[in-house]
């Protein structure tokens, strides 16, 4: 094993770090396609009051694909300045080729990210059979100065990662956790019985939030919950409070915002509902394409009905006091 990783970036992850919600939030971008610091720094200081856990910078609703060497470091920079440091920052990476995944998680980890979340390469999808995988995240994970997290995301790669393969790369020790976006749960569970205790399950796919939670998952990574955080917070603190009715009603209030924001109207629709949430949303980048004037006031009608009601508002306080201790 490659001696530059650090002997002790196991207890820098813990799978405490990686409970409740997280957001991977996008790259906000002006008219002209440039990055809006400032838009992301406003929206980043006021995620951090909604009782989140953390961060994901550059994930697939990060636009990742669409940034160059130098704007993927300033998101990063951007902001690991404004996330506090109890809470956890992760990086989205992952090239098509090793090398080059090796040094793009260096990169994140020179720009502050407490871990790096990595995405299966795909262009050579036949070729990516287990062993292959296991021999690609083995040779990153050797060589990342921060922990990795898989991402497997096969709505967009074409390629999931098996039980089996995620349970034999949770033995090595710079290895934390998943990110599994299929929303196919099946798998999903086969997942949490084989890997080991300590190693964080975390589902992508707001339309599976609960019933993840219910399996086991250690919590969430959720483009939705960029523009409903307390929302998906609020699921989570319901849950493991045994508040379960609570926490299935609103799950059913998230799931058809979710499914506006990401399935029907993707990424530019995630940021039509930051828009309408006060948030910056911004544009994003071609070729990917805004919604039509039309998905507004749809979207709208949406996020309304996900508020939360007053009475939901004094249990999700009721819960928080409960369980602070597991959210802090």
């Amino acid at each position: 094993m490659s001696q530059n990783k650090p002997t002790n970036e196991r207890s820098s992850l813990s799978a405490r770090k990686l409970r409740g919600v997280l957001l991977p939030f996008p790259t906000p971008f002006d008219a002209a396609g440039e990055i809006d610091a400032a838009a992301l720094r406003a929206n980043i200081e006021r995620w951090n009051e909604t009782g989140i856990g953390g961060y994901v910078a550059l994930g697939s609703t990060g636009e990742r694909v669409h940034l160059d060497e130098r704007e993927y470091a300033l998101i990063i920079e951007t902001a690991r300045a404004c996330v506090p440091r109890e809470m956890t920052f992760i990086a989205g990476a992952g090239q098509q080729g090793t090398d080059a995944t090796i040094k793009e998680v260096r990169l994140a980890a020179r720009a502050g990210a407490d871990a790096v979340l990595v995405i299966t390469p795909h262009f050579y999808r036949g070729a990516m059979n287990h062993a292959a995988l296991y021999k690609h995240y083995t040779a990153v994970a050797d060589a990342s100065p921060v922990p990795l997290i898989l991402y497997s995301i096969p709505q967009n790669t074409g390629i999931a990662l098996a039980p089996e393969t995620v349970a034999r790369l949770g033995e090595h020790e710079n290895i934390n956790g998943i990110k599994d976006s299929s929303g196919e749960m099946v798998g999903f569970n086969e997942t949490l019985r084989l890997v080991r205790d300590d190693f964080a399950v975390l589902t992508g796919h707001a339309a599976v939030f609960y019933a993840a939670l219910a399996s086991g998952a250690h919590g969430a990574i959720l483009a939705a919950a960029c523009a409903a955080p307390r929302l998906a917070v609020a699921i989570a603190r319901a849950f493991d409070a045994g508040e379960h009715a609570l926490a299935l009603r609103l799950q059913r209030k998230l799931a058809p915002l979710a499914r506006a924001v990401t399935t029907l109207h993707g990424i530019g629709g995630l940021k039509v509902a930051l828009d309408l949430s006060g948030y910056a949303g911004g544009h994003v980048r071609a070729p990917l394409e805004m919604p039509d004037d039309a998905a507004r006031p749809e979207i709208q009608r949406l996020l309304d009905a996900s508020a939360l009601t007053p009475d939901e508002e004094k249990l999700l306080q009721t819960s928080t006091e409960e369980t602070s201790e597991r959210f802090e």
